[in-house]
């Protein structure tokens, strides 16, 4: 009954942006394009920017309020040149973009279909109380004065005639309330339709989706190998070069002075027990043993066992990943981790890891004061090129006060059965 209700209003709010807003671009992108010189070209731009803007407020709003979810079709935007060329190619970068006028007939689908539903979605909940209102003798003043109420097909002339309104608008309200989530749904689902990317382009995002991200994962994986380098020379390299060193001296020093020769040995020895530490360290933050011989979930559960905050790990994984996969998903858990202990104020940490329909799904859920924008920093946005090196996707929850709740999917399958 509640979710009835408040898709009930979310319907009159959407009926109220329909019918001025949505026929309001409508006509003006109609006009402004039909007026090809000089008016047309010069504005015609400038409503397909309103357009898009007013497409996008409510693309999101399909999402948010009832589920649906349309991605944007459009092209990206050119660089364009100054002055009156410009211009034109303004003009002409909106009307060959057939995304503009997928816009334009939605708007005025929106502006007669839209309407209509969210109408009925408002009003058929709401005209059942009045049929209440009828009943409790209202009916009584209106026919004294010579009137004559009528609740649908039930004309009013009496108490019993109101007690059937009263039925009557029960059955209104609970069907109203019933059909109202319905109702806003197909409206959705009829702007899905028209809004969302046409399988062509589809397939052009996606596309460039993947080009975008093979060249992150080459920027990323060139960066990783002038990481490894680094340490490799300022650590272990320069360790072992020392001990070299140092064993060149204690060869020297044997037979002149023997008790010099055992103090450099020894410090030798713990050069190569600190330069083995690094190498271990090294290693671990290439591809973590724990990860190569256990899995994801016993990897996982390291790293909560490590983490400062209270974490409940739940896994449910019938088998291994494939090992890029794995590396993937853990060091992206990894650093969501880092990032609750260092700036949520969280408590306590919940992950859950699962494989359902070919997809790995897992999702990071703390108790902080959220406010988290993947905007403001590099971690969740490295986690993301991370993850669309597999075609995986991010979500990103975190309302002011919390909780924060971090949602990563990755398209992959099971490699073998786990032991």
């Amino acid at each position: 009954m509640k979710n009835g209700a408040l898709a009930a209003v979310r319907g009159l709010a959407m009926a109220l942006l329909a019918l001025p807003v949505s026929l309001v671009l409508f006509v003006l992108s109609i006009v402004f394009f039909a007026v090809t010189f000089p008016v047309g070209i010069v504005l015609f731009p400038l409503v397909t920017h309103l357009v898009r803007g007013y497409a996008n407020a409510r693309r999101r709003l399909a999402h948010e309020w009832f589920g649906v979810e349309i991605n944007e079709p459009y092209k990206p935007k050119p660089r364009f040149r100054g002055g009156l060329v410009g211009v034109f190619q303004r003009y002409r970068w909106a009307v060959a973009d057939p995304a503009t006028w997928r816009d334009v007939l939605w708007l005025f689908v929106d502006a007669t279909v839209g309407f209509v539903l969210g109408i009925i979605a408002f009003v058929l909940p709401m005209y059942g109380p009045y049929g209440w209102v009828l009943a409790a003798g209202v009916w009584k003043p209106i026919h004294d004065a010579g009137g004559g109420e009528w609740y649908t097909f039930i004309h009013v002339v009496s108490q019993n005639t109101a007690d059937n309104a009263a039925l009557l608008g029960f059955v209104y309200a609970v069907l109203g309330l019933w059909l109202a989530p319905r109702l806003m749904r197909a409206s959705s689902v009829v702007t899905k339709g028209l809004l969302a990317p046409t399988r062509e382009r589809e397939l052009e995002l996606r596309v460039a989706h993947l080009t975008e991200s093979r060249s992150d994962a080459l920027d990323t994986q060139a960066a990783e190998l002038r990481r490894i380098e680094r340490d490799l020379h300022d650590g272990a390299q320069a360790r072992l070069v020392a001990m070299g060193m140092s064993l060149g001296t204690i060869e020297a020093l044997m037979d002149r002075d023997p008790e010099k020769a055992r103090r450099l040995l020894a410090e030798a020895r713990e050069s190569s027990s600190k330069a083995l530490t690094e190498l271990r360290d090294l290693v671990r933050g290439i591809h973590p043993p724990v990860l190569a011989e256990r899995g994801l979930g016993d990897a996982v559960r390291a790293l909560a066992m490590a983490s400062p905050l209270r974490t409940e790990v739940t896994v449910e994984l019938p088998g291994r990943l494939e090992a890029p996969v794995e590396s993937a998903a853990y060091f992206a858990v990894s650093e969501v981790l880092t990032n609750a202990a260092k700036h949520s104020g969280a408590q306590r940490v919940w992950i859950d890891i699962r494989h359902e329909d070919d997809r790995l799904r897992i999702v990071i859920t703390d108790d902080g004061r959220g406010g988290a924008d993947a905007s403001r920093g590099t971690g969740l946005h490295g986690i993301e090129r991370r993850l669309g090196t597999f075609d995986g996707v991010l979500a990103l929850s975190s309302p002011l006060g919390g909780p924060t709740m971090v949602t990563m999917e990755l398209p992959c399958v099971l490699t073998s059965p786990r032991r």
